[in-house]
């Protein structure tokens, strides 16, 4: 216990940009570790790159076929043995469900990782703490993340997004961007209080910049009605007040907004634009239809009406944008909602977190080597509803 408390104190007391060379002494002091590395994951989930600037550091490796990345999906420990009776034990780094990367810690051999693993995992999830927190201060975080440099508007609109992924009794949260570098209209916002959960999920029209600061005007502009404490058509007209305001109806964007209560499971929504719904409830897959209204910033001083709807426990929960359900195949068929429910039929087992990049790499398959035309939002939500006694 004295060694975790001198690697939390330590991390805690570190410069932002420090976290790990602190950590990897405290480390070698304490348990005997012979190195150790942070790997974040790019943003397209598809590589763990090394913070280390080190002359000799790690290069990044898969998150699909590397023991990190096996620990990262799985989001349990893996010891591997490496040489000479070496082992290097890979710890996931997350954060309430928020899947930030891999610690790697070497050890001189397997019984010491094995004797050690569970304390270190505790250091790994201090680490992922303060590495949020580092972040509103350096930005050696969010540069090791990307493998390719990010347009401007996909740098703002990653910068928006509350998370990829979120955990909590009540659900479990997982959503992914495409094209990862170069996105510029779609996004996703979420907020989660004592009682209820509310979740924006948004496709802005345009391209490159335009789109991106269309986005980033409604998504404030929603933030900015929800921290108000208004409900959420009033949330929808007070967002499209502002958006029309600035642009007098040449550009809009689409939103698909829920506010669940956590006891119950009963949603208030609104419906406004393209963003779609699909459901999987014991086994089957259903597209769930509200009524439309028009999205925010079309007209002045639009009314809109909140629906309901009902989530139970068991609820998989799949919300996509136009550039999902709409994609192409290389012989202009659209993708649509019969091959969209397929997909999440053969990802069922698969954790919320890992659905969305699942899906996406089904949609590239079908759209084949043209690059895309539009972004393409996945988010995933399952159901859990309220624990008895809580």
């Amino acid at each position: 216990m004295k060694r975790l408390v001198a690697a939390e104190r330590a991390l805690r007391a570190a410069a932002p940009h420090e976290l790990l060379d602190v950590l990897r002494a405290v480390l070698i002091d304490q348990y005997g570790a012979e190195d150790a590395e942070l790997f974040l994951a790019d943003y397209s989930l598809t590589v763990l790159r090394p913070v280390s600037a080190r002359r000799h550091a790690p290069e990044s490796v898969s998150l699909y076929s590397s023991p990190a990345g096996r620990a990262f999906g799985s989001q349990s420990p893996y010891r591997e043995a490496v040489r000479d009776g070496r082992a290097a034990l890979h710890l996931p780094v997350s954060v309430r469900g928020e899947r930030l990367g891999v610690l790697t810690v070497t050890l001189p051999e397997g019984g010491i990782a094995q004797r050690y693993e569970s304390e270190l995992l505790e250091v790994a999830d201090v680490l992922g703490r303060e590495v949020l927190v580092a972040e509103r201060d350096t930005d050696v975080y969010l540069q090791a993340r990307r493998k390719d440099r990010l347009t401007l508007a996909a740098e703002m609109q990653w910068q928006l997004l509350p998370g990829r992924s979120c955990s909590r009794p009540e659900y479990d949260l997982g959503a992914q961007l495409e094209p990862a570098y170069d996105i510029f209209g779609d996004n996703f916002d979420w907020s989660a209080g004592a009682d209820n959960l509310m979740l924006y999920v948004t496709n802005g029209m345009g391209e490159g910049i335009e789109a991106s600061l269309l986005t980033n005007l409604a998504i404030n502009a929603l933030r900015n009605a929800r921290r108000a404490g208004i409900s959420i058509a009033d949330q929808a007209a007070l967002a499209d007040q502002a958006v029309y305001a600035h642009y007098r109806g040449r550009c809009y964007l689409s939103v698909l907004m829920f506010d669940f209560d956590l006891v119950t499971g009963r949603a208030s929504v609104v419906d406004a634009g393209s963003p779609q719904l699909l459901r999987l409830r014991d086994g089957v897959v259903e597209r769930v239809d509200f009524e439309a209204q028009l999205p925010l910033g079309m007209f002045e001083e639009t009314d809109y009406v909140a629906q309901e709807f009902q989530a139970v426990p068991g609820d998989r929960l799949v919300f996509v944008s136009d550039g999902v359900h709409a994609v192409a195949s290389p012989k202009g068929e659209a993708y649509g909602v019969a091959a969209l429910a397929r997909a999440i039929q053969s990802t069922r087992l698969l954790p919320a977190a890992d659905v969305p990049r699942a899906l996406l790499r089904e949609l590239s398959g079908y759209r084949g080597e043209h690059l895309p035309d539009d972004d393409a939002l996945v988010l995933c939500l399952d159901w859990h509803g309220r624990p008895a006694g809580h």
